[in-house]
């Protein structure tokens, strides 16, 4: 897929998700609508090719909200970066599933490692960025992967969409 076609995503892990996984939590569902709009957005000046690294957290929400875009939009595909083969291995079993139902609904799986190396989440998220155009980033303002995917986005040139993670639980409405 060209370049100038395509878009990646980065985004924090569960364990650094205020939500957790909880995924009823209203800051969840408002992420993951915040995704779905923005790849929306990048479709319409173009994009066609999306590429998720397949952690738990943000990018299996990208990952599921590429695929309801792809329900309106069919000729959008999906790749699957994939850090090392055993990427999911210790997973709960929950998560290993879902991870092997959306690897199924990925038009292509690359594989950046067969093992697993100090530097192949890095040298996966530099094939994300290298490849594309745009980066979607759900990020919170904290040091790790996902800053470090986006300072090296910037160093290519790329647009970078970014989604912020709130902090704090929202105070229902007409609390002090």
């Amino acid at each position: 897929m060209r370049k100038e076609m395509t878009c990646a995503f980065t985004g924090h892990r569960l364990a650094k998700l205020p939500w957790g996984e909880d995924e009823s939590d209203p800051r969840c569902m408002a992420l993951k609508k915040e995704i779905y709009d923005a790849a929306e957005v990048v479709y319409t000046s173009g994009i066609r090719h999306y590429i998720c690294g397949m952690a738990n957290g943000c990018d299996m929400y990208f990952c599921e909200e590429i695929i309801r875009l792809r329900q309106r939009f069919p000729e959008v595909t999906l790749e699957a970066a994939i850090p090392y083969l055993g990427q999911a291995l210790r997973w709960s079993p929950g998560l290993r599933r879902r991870y092997e139902q959306l690897l199924c609904e990925c038009d292509i799986q690359t594989i950046v490692s067969q093992n697993y190396t100090r530097d192949c989440m890095m040298r996966r998220n530099c094939y994300m960025v290298d490849a594309a155009s745009h980066l979607i980033a759900a990020y919170d303002g904290t040091a790790g992967g996902t800053q470090n995917t986006m300072l090296y986005a910037l160093r290519q040139g790329l647009e970078i969409i970014t989604l912020s993670i709130p902090e704090q639980k929202t105070r229902p409405q007409g609390a002090n």
